[in-house]
């Protein structure tokens, strides 16, 4: 056993070996050390015939999963060597085979895996400064390939979909990709693979093969020579560890990088769209407020649109236009709703059929999911937009399945397969033959009692049973002459005989072997259902498609019923104008009506670039993220929280947002700062959204301000980068810009002095902010009395050192001659209710208010003024 043990050992060096003994997964040796320290198991040992005990610890075979899982989530490759013989049939050593190789992303543990959200595998191969990618969910059976010609754009792929393994070429390594980062702070597991994954050769024939295709052509792979060979060595990859055939993988996607919205990690984190930044968790996310979803396959669906909004035109419309057509029948909205909730995970679900490790329960969920589906397809023929008409279409009933499983498996069937009880009565003659040998055996054993008795006119006649003898007559000396000549003798006791029949023997036969009997055909025709389902996994996986979209579409739908969204109108202009925009989680979190709602207006030409000013907590970062989310929603398809909403697409978002020391590579906050930056100005294009939030902090006033002036310029210029910004800043000096450079434009938020005291009106309006309000920010925050009383001194005196003066030249430098744009009436008409107001500014107008030549109805206006200023009704 120790040699064989060490001969699979030797097959799989980079594995833990879970080795099957009895009862026992086993391990030995270093696999030993090893998982009892991380498993928190003793490490006993075995004599093995070396010189000393090999050390060994081992888990029960039935609580194999609990272990397992926490040793992939570390990490850590483990493969399990199973018997796989009868060990009352073997004839010396039990024969055993490694039957999977569990890896992080091959995990098939109902309870290790999210069911919202995709376990994928990455494969990378790095040829000629190309990247080949492929990405498979072996739970789900998707299969997707790409290829991208930068470092960046890998990065980007990564984040996107958030693998929780790699595999990868030797050559990889080499190139230059922080691969530490992965593993330690996305928590992604990298290996390499030997060079002969990556041949073409050995890629070309593996998906060949499992296609059943004559040429790659006919899967759209032309395009995609690296990719291809990154697809190829991830299927061989999965058959070595998978062991099976696969079936359920029935498809591969290629995918243009391209024809999605680039979203960079800071982007993602900063706007939260999935998690938050801090809890990392669902609930404060974009997603929190999107997912209304019935199933698990939505909730994936969902998820995946958040993370790739679209950027064509046509199919953001046929989104909306299914979204839109769900409300106009919001009856029959609640009623999918009714027969979505109970359909279970289907992708998984025959993925465990397929891999023949789905139970009977598993096959009662996937025949009462189904039997949802011909209502669902009855409701659908409602709607009229093309995509509800393609999901209708799409959707397979499946109804020969569902009377199949209805006809054959048992209601509550036990979880086990080797347990019986799982075929109905009816099903199958032999099973109903075996199953009332088994209940009725008893009475006929009476029933031959009572007759032998009558028969004999032995009356303590009794028919009994022992494991050694089996069924046999009992008769007690005091009755033995009346013995007659058809019993056999069995046993000879001290005040009794034991006798076997002819018949007895044949009823014995029937009772005993017929629970064995029954076990095993009620097996066997188990797995004649399970494979009749598998052998119909393209369709099902088609219907369960369907059924996501579906459940994402509804959910859409839903949520912006309940929010009071609008649909916005998309344009290719560039032209993004939103009334009365909300940010949409901020707006669930405050749970009332009190969010102050704001308009954002940019454009291409003389409306490129807002430059907003204002105190910290004033709204200034809500503000921003709310269009940058509004946009992405847009682009998603879903209806976006304002009250109207033009978007023009963008094809990259971009955040800077915050940011922190990373010490561990060391870089401070301000050298972070200036990477993501440098990101930005060298990846974005004029057709982006720009979300720069506090660029210069972490330096010296005037560096910080140089290079602020200097990264609004390069933007700003159509020849260098021309992108649409939100550029909010607490260097006041910047509003200069506003009439040197001709495509930028100032705005603040609106703030109410109290004395010493402020207000946060939380209102955008056009004009820059003369004040940053630290010090009574401070005060809120509860600082010390006589800090913010200091500062009150401090500040004074350097304000007459200010660097207005300096900054006024620099404007002049720019060599721009354009003189500032007036504002028009609707601006200043803003501007006189929402800029800042003091007390005593209203004091001094009163004071100076001349009655003796004012009518009646100007000095009630004036009045009127007056009174709302002070209200601040605004």
């Amino acid at each position: 056993m120790m040699q064989h043990y060490l001969q699979t050992k030797e097959e799989y060096k980079d594995c833990i070996l879970f080795y099957r003994l009895g009862d026992f997964y086993e391990m030995f040796f270093d696999d030993a050390v090893l998982v009892s320290k991380e498993l928190e198991l003793t490490l006993t040992g075995k004599s093995c015939g070396m010189e000393e005990r090999a050390p060994m610890c081992g888990i029960p075979y039935h609580a194999v999963e609990g272990y397992l899982n926490r040793l992939v989530a570390n990490g850590h490759k483990v493969a399990i060597c199973e018997q796989v013989e009868d060990p009352k049939l073997a004839k010396g050593i039990v024969k055993r085979e490694v039957i999977r190789v569990v890896t992080p992303g091959t995990n098939m543990d109902i309870q290790a895996l999210d069911e919202s959200k995709n376990n994928y595998i990455m494969c990378i191969v790095y040829l000629a400064d190309k990247y080949g990618i492929s990405l498979a969910d072996v739970s789900t059976g998707d299969y997707y390939v790409t290829e991208v010609d930068s470092e960046r754009k890998l990065i980007d792929e990564i984040n996107k979909f958030a693998p929780s393994e790699i595999v990868c070429n030797e050559s990889f390594y080499m190139s230059g990709v922080d691969l530490e980062d992965m593993r330690h702070r996305l928590g992604i597991t990298i290996y390499s693979l030997d060079a002969w994954y990556f041949s073409d050769e050995t890629a070309e024939t593996t998906l060949k093969g499992h296609f059943h295709v004559n040429s790659l052509e006919g899967l759209g792979l032309n395009d995609y020579a690296y990719g291809t060979i990154a697809a190829g060595a991830l299927l061989k990859y999965l058959y070595e560890t998978q062991k099976n055939n696969l079936d359920h993988i029935s498809a591969i996607h290629p995918y243009s990088t391209g024809k999605f919205m680039i979203i960079d990690s800071s982007t993602r984190r900063n706007l939260e769209l999935v998690e938050t930044m801090r809890e990392k968790q669902k609930r404060g996310s974009l997603l929190w407020v999107l997912d209304k979803t019935k199933t698990a396959m939505g909730a994936r669906l969902l998820r995946s649109y958040v993370e790739q909004p679209l950027i064509d035109k046509a199919e953001i419309e046929k989104r909306q236009d299914a979204i839109a057509d769900i409300n106009r029948h919001m009856i029959t909205r609640e009623e999918l709703r009714e027969y979505l909730n109970p359909i279970y995970d289907l992708e998984r679900l025959i993925t465990r059929v397929t891999y023949m490790s789905a139970n009977p329960r598993d096959l009662i969920a996937f025949k009462n999911s189904i039997g949802m589906l011909p209502p669902i397809k009855t409701l659908l023929e409602d709607f009229d937009t093309e995509l509800l008409k393609e999901i209708q279409t799409d959707m397979d009933s499946l109804e020969e399945l569902y009377q199949l499983i209805d006809a054959s498996i048992m209601e509550e069937p036990p979880i086990s397969v080797r347990e019986g009880g799982l075929i109905k009565d009816g099903y199958n003659e032999n099973v109903d033959k075996y199953r009332h040998a088994k209940t009725e055996g008893k009475t006929w054993l009476a029933e031959l009692e009572a007759k032998e008795r009558e028969k004999t006119g032995i009356k303590n006649l009794k028919i009994k049973f022992n494991k050694v003898f089996g069924y046999y007559l009992e008769v007690t000396n005091s009755y033995r002459d009346l013995v007659p000549d058809y019993f056999t003798r069995k046993q000879t006791l001290a005040n009794a005989e034991r006798y076997i029949t002819p018949e007895l023997k044949e009823l014995e036969d029937m009772i005993l072997g017929a629970e064995d009997k029954l076990i095993n055909l009620e097996y066997d025709l188990f797995c004649e259902v399970r494979n009749r389902i598998a052998a119909e996994v393209v369709r099902i996986q088609k219907t369960a498609k369907a059924v996501a979209k579906l459940d994402t579409f509804v959910s859409l739908a839903v949520v912006a019923d309940q929010n009071n969204y609008c649909r916005p109108k998309i344009n290719e202009n560039g032209v993004i104008d939103i009334k009365d925009g909300r940010h949409p989680v901020v707006e669930k979190m405050m749970n009332n009506d009190m969010f102050i709602a704001n308009d954002t207006y940019l454009d291409n030409g003389n409306n490129r670039i807002s430059i907003i000013t204002g105190p910290n907590m004033a709204g200034k970062s809500t503000y921003m993220r709310q269009t940058a989310i509004i946009v992405l929603m847009a682009q998603i398809g879903s209806f976006v929280p304002a009250s109207s909403a033009k978007i023009g697409i963008v094809d990259r978002i971009f955040t800077r947002v915050g940011a922190s020391d990373d010490l561990a590579s060391g870089q401070s906050t301000f050298m972070v700062e200036m990477n993501e930056v440098a990101n930005i100005l060298r990846n974005a294009t004029s057709n982006s959204l720009l979300v720069l939030d506090e660029i210069g902090r972490g330096t010296s006033t005037f560096d910080g301000l140089s290079i602020a002036w200097a990264v609004v310029e390069h933007i700003s210029n159509p020849k260098l980068l021309g992108a649409k910004t939100l550029f909010a800043t607490h260097y006041h000096e910047l509003t200069e810009l506003e009439g040197k450079l001709h495509n930028v434009n100032n705005y603040c938020i609106a703030v109410k002095e109290k004395g010493d005291d402020i207000v946060f009106l939380r209102k955008i309006v056009r004009g820059g902010a003369d004040k940053s309000y630290g010090i009574q920010v401070a005060k809120l925050a509860g600082v010390p009395d006589s800090v913010i009383e200091r500062a009150k001194q401090i500040v004074e005196e350097l304000s007459a050192n200010d660097i207005t003066a300096v900054t006024k030249n620099l404007a002049v430098e720019t060599g721009t001659k354009k003189k500032k744009e007036k504002l028009d009436e609707v601006d200043l008409a803003q501007m006189s209710l929402f800029d800042t107001v003091k007390d005593d500014d209203i004091l001094e107008e009163l004071k100076n208010v001349d009655l003796s030549n004012m009518t009646p109805i100007d000095a009630l206006n004036k009045l009127y003024e007056l009174q709302n200023k002070i209200k601040n009704r605004w």
